[in-house]
């Protein structure tokens, strides 16, 4: 097989409410690059990748250049043509190389008749447990509603999450509030489901102390880990020493170098495995392995997927042995999605791994459509600002908090 055309389409597909995050928001929706690798044989694999609010459209027709005429099934001459680890300090390319990899090994999959998760060795399990993602929210700018910023709001919102897709474990998403608000709620989340398991992730805007200060305060809670308090191998250490709650990152391990620094001198616990992020799910298995080796624990993380990309999580979750923690995901908060048949469902807080060769999910073409059609329309948004701060930015470490009492409306188009 040779590649003969590699096609990308942008897309915004809505949220149920914008998302708050410590270094800015989703503007109440996810724009996604959708890439589609076409062989001479008919065949046309699936690819996605994020970027902050902005299409990748143009990084993926450069790409064409590099890859068609090449054999799908070189995937480990694809790493080097594309993201040479010395070219690449010009033009970071290991989320592209990621999303290229999805759509070669969806294409080997269909070629050879057999879902990716046996490509990579073969599934250990038919279902992937997930999270809830727990995020303060902005009210949908449509209907009002949604809104998460006080502490019975939280809850309020946990709940209903558990109740729709059967969570047992929950991930409060943090960083944007006083860290003591946040605590006080994460403590009340805590509490209100006493049986199930908790995480907290302020996306490392504290300084080591204030880490410190919050994870000793959280001992005593039914804690998976707690994630990126800071940033930085140094400050994650120092952290480590003095809190007695496993320390999780999916910022400051996510090459192998940092993997390798790591296991030498341990700063990190738990590493948050992303297929966009570590460039591609044969990377994310390879990282398990180590992982593995070392005794350290293993999660997958979610930089905001559609379909496609879930999918990748999906086989990874299947077929590396040491998962050790549910999943995230960000999947439950979209409306919609681009796949045929929709939202993948949820079981009990688990998700099946698909079944059909490939990744085993295709475009719906009309739902493609609709959703370029409203990114034209819209655009992108930046990531890292606030709609609801004008000229606000974060710094490390974060001082400038939101207010949980301000509850103006904020205008954000749709």
């Amino acid at each position: 097989m040779q590649i003969v055309d590699i096609r990308a389409t942008t897309v915004t597909v809505p949220l149920e409410a914008p998302l708050r995050h410590a270094n800015g928001c989703h503007w109440g929706r996810f724009v996604r690059t959708v890439v589609e690798v076409e062989t001479d044989n008919g065949l046309v694999g699936l690819g996605e990748m994020g970027g902050g609010g902005e299409s990748a459209e143009a990084v993926f027709r450069a790409m064409k250049q590099y890859l068609v005429g090449h054999d799908p099934a070189r995937l480990e001459e694809m790493r080097f043509l594309i993201a040479n680890p010395t070219a690449s300090l010009y033009n970071n390319r290991t989320q592209v190389l990621a999303a290229l990899e999805f759509a070669c090994l969806d294409i080997l999959g269909q070629a050879w008749g057999v879902p990716v998760s046996e490509i990579l060795g073969g599934r250990l399990r038919d279902r992937v447990p997930f999270a809830a993602y727990c995020f303060f929210r902005y009210p949908d700018p449509r209907t009002g509603d949604g809104e998460v910023r006080t502490i019975d709001q939280v809850l309020a919102n946990a709940d209903c999450l558990k109740r729709r897709f059967g969570f047992t474990t929950h991930k409060m998403k943090a960083g944007v509030f006083p860290p003591d608000y946040e605590l006080e709620a994460y403590r009340a989340l805590a509490e209100t489901f006493p049986n199930d398991s908790v995480r907290f992730d302020p996306n490392g805007v504290w300084s080591t102390e204030q880490a410190i200060r919050f994870g000793q305060a959280i001992e005593g809670l039914r804690n998976d880990y707690l994630e990126d308090p800071v940033f930085g191998l140094n400050g994650m250490r120092r952290t480590r020493q003095m809190v007695r709650v496993p320390l999780a990152t999916n910022t400051v391990v996510v090459n192998f170098e940092q993997l390798a620094a790591n296991a030498l001198d341990p700063a990190v616990d738990v590493i948050l495995l992303d297929t966009t992020f570590w460039g591609g799910i044969r990377a994310c298995v390879k990282a398990a392995a180590v992982c593995e080796t070392f005794q350290t624990g293993v999660a997958v993380h979610s930089s905001g997927e559609l379909g496609i990309q879930l999918s990748t999580m999906l086989h990874l979750g299947a077929v590396i042995p040491n998962l050790s923690f549910a999943a995230d995901a960000h999947y439950h908060h979209l409306r919609d999605d681009i796949i045929e048949g929709g939202l993948l469902h949820y079981e009990s807080g688990c998700i099946r791994v698909p079944e059909g060769p490939g990744l085993g999910v295709r475009l719906n073409r009309e739902k493609l459509r609709e959703y370029h059609e409203l990114y034209q329309r819209l655009g992108g948004y930046p990531y890292d600002q606030d709609p609801g701060r004008p000229g606000w930015t974060p710094i490390i470490p974060n001082d400038r908090w939101a207010d949980p009492n301000d509850g103006r409306p904020v205008a954000i188009p749709y």
